[in-house]
């Protein structure tokens, strides 16, 4: 049974809420990252998750992993250097999974495998599925993409579920008092199809896909349940996408669906901005 979880990254955006939700569910939590932190009651050991001989100690003794460890975006660093650092790390965390004989491994793949920020293509239907044709743009979703690759043969190798969870961009609740200011032209956040998702509700998923039955490897969508707008979805796609194929899309629904994570994992998004900012 999982009871005891590695958490790579978790001092992040995600891995702090990831850490603090695991706890809550009753797990024994490792928080593993590469940056110190300054909190005594959040402590993290520092590993370099490029070097294999430290990630193996680093995730000895414990039953899964959670990897959201990453140079976190494109264009932060040089391209080579994030694909080299983000594949690594990936893989170096599948491989000790596979030599510890982990019970199972979830991580952070990426909304930009779908093809974000559709200036070369656009989305080929919209609300846009785990069957969406996966265009990495950067090498940053190529990463993600080789990884997803990985994880399906670590777990036909193994026999040891990998969850990818393909997350949409990531906000805490600070980061709504932004939102109005993408509401004058729709195309502001139009890369993403609107789409965000409230970090405690990725801890949810991790959460979830840890103690969800599952075999092989499993990809999810994971997003909030409306847009980042103030405007109808479908209102949205006319405007910008007007010649993306639509189904019927109600009031403010995401147009990432998270159908197969509700109807899979059993989640469903508890955290909207709609919540922090008064629309009337």
């Amino acid at each position: 049974m999982v009871r005891k979880i590695a958490v790579t990254g978790g001092r992040g955006k995600a891995g702090r809420a990831v850490v603090a939700r695991l706890i809550e569910d009753g797990f024994t939590v490792r928080s593993i990252d590469i940056a110190e932190t300054r909190d005594p009651d959040a402590p993290s050991l520092i590993v370099d998750l490029v070097d294999i001989g430290q990630t193996i100690e680093a995730m000895r003794g414990f039953d899964a992993v959670v990897h959201l460890a990453a140079i976190p975006a494109p264009n932060i660093l040089p391209d080579a250097e994030t694909f080299h650092t983000n594949m690594t790390s990936t893989y170096n965390v599948f491989s000790a999974a596979a030599q510890l004989g982990m019970e199972r491994v979830v991580w952070a793949s990426s909304e930009t495998l779908i093809g974000l920020p559709f200036a070369r293509q656009e989305p080929a239907y919209a609300p846009i599925d785990e069957d969406h044709p996966l265009r990495p743009e950067s090498h940053y979703a190529l990463a993600k993409l080789a990884g997803e690759a990985i994880a399906e043969q670590f777990a036909r190798w193994t026999g040891t579920p990998h969850v990818s969870l393909r997350i949409s961009n990531i906000m805490e609740e600070h980061d709504y008092d932004r939102f109005p200011t993408f509401w004058g032209d729709a195309r502001i956040r139009a890369w993403n199809l609107w789409g965000y998702v409230d970090a405690r509700d990725v801890a949810q998923a991790a959460s979830l896909s840890l103690t969800t039955s599952l075999s092989g490897h499993q990809a999810f969508l994971v997003a909030a349940a409306d847009t980042c707008m103030n405007r109808p979805s479908a209102e949205l796609l006319i405007d910008v996408y007007p010649s993306v194929p639509s189904g019927r899309v109600d009031g403010y629904t995401t147009l990432l669906s998270i159908d197969k994570a509700a109807r899979v994992l059993g989640y469903v998004p508890g955290h909207s901005w709609r919540d922090h900012i008064d629309v009337s």
